[in-house]
């Protein structure tokens, strides 16, 4: 019984982060981000990785899904000034979850700026 409502909890939860996680609301690709400011972060890779997991198990993170891109060393940008140097050369993303200080940000999915 335990097992079959975990496997739905976790099930619900991806959708959710990917449902909230979206940018733009309207297709992707806007610019905007629903979930807070447009992040500009040095690299994004999946919760599970090398590169990821021992800086989420540092914060206190725990993931279910390890497949969840997560961007490291982020900062927000604004969208209205890209066009005067405050831009991004890195992976220019909507993240769910922005609450780590810029060390890590969680659901992140590609935005274009352009």
């Amino acid at each position: 019984m335990f097992n079959k409502f975990a496997t739905t909890f976790t099930a619900l939860s991806a959708l959710a982060i990917l449902a909230v996680a979206t940018p733009g609301g309207s297709g992707g690709g806007s610019g905007s981000c629903d979930t807070g400011p447009v992040q500009c972060c040095q690299s994004v890779e999946a919760a599970g990785s090398a590169a990821v997991a021992p800086i989420l198990a540092a914060l206190g993170v725990v993931l279910q899904d390890l497949s969840i891109p997560v961007g490291l060393t982020c900062t927000a940008i604004n969208v209205i000034g890209v066009g005067s140097g405050n831009s991004c050369s890195a992976d220019t993303v909507c993240c769910e979850n922005n609450s780590f200080g810029g060390i890590a940000a969680i659901g992140c999915l590609p935005v274009s700026l352009s």
